[in-house]
């Protein structure tokens, strides 16, 4: 016996949900929300998400997946953070390694001591106010993620914030 009409359409509508849900898991609000709450700490207004730059980073990581899977910077017209993992990785997840810098930013003397805290200045950098974000999965199950940041930051001589 085959499906009435009113059956069929809740079954396409239950298929659109199932895919809204996994798409929610790295939304665009999921790398958003992150960015904006950490240059809220440091006085820094809120970024947006730009399509435009959303699709460079999403071509740029689609390549890494599909070559090497190494982290290396594109070198586009935007300032880029890019974060991997051996495993699944989430839009948080990554934004937290990034924000997690901080510790390392001296604001004072405007310089990174005792680590890495590059990452963490694009994320709050106040001229940067369009956002772009990707991920994908690597053959070995490896994730890649990148943000991009419109305009880019990290100007050597001047300040984040």
């Amino acid at each position: 016996m085959g499906m009435g009409r009113v059956e069929l359409i809740f079954l396409c509508l239950v298929g659109l949900a199932m895919v809204q849900v996994s798409y929610a898991q790295n939304s665009p609000q999921d790398y958003l929300n992150p960015h904006n709450a950490a240059r809220a700490q440091v006085g820094v207004g809120p970024m947006t998400w730009d399509n435009r730059v959303a699709a460079f980073a999403q071509n740029y990581v689609n390549g890494l997946a599909r070559g090497s899977c190494n982290l290396v910077h594109s070198g586009g017209p935007y300032g880029e953070n890019l974060a991997w993992s051996s495993g699944d990785m989430s839009a948080a997840g990554a934004v937290s390694l990034w924000v997690n810098e901080r510790q390392f930013y001296n604001v004072g003397t405007n310089s990174c001591n005792g680590g890495e805290c590059l990452h963490y200045t694009q994320v709050v950098w106040r001229n940067s106010i369009r956002l772009g974000c990707a991920k994908a999965r690597c053959n070995s199950g490896a994730t890649i993620i990148s943000c991009n940041y419109d305009p880019r930051g990290n100007w050597v001589g001047q300040r984040p914030y």
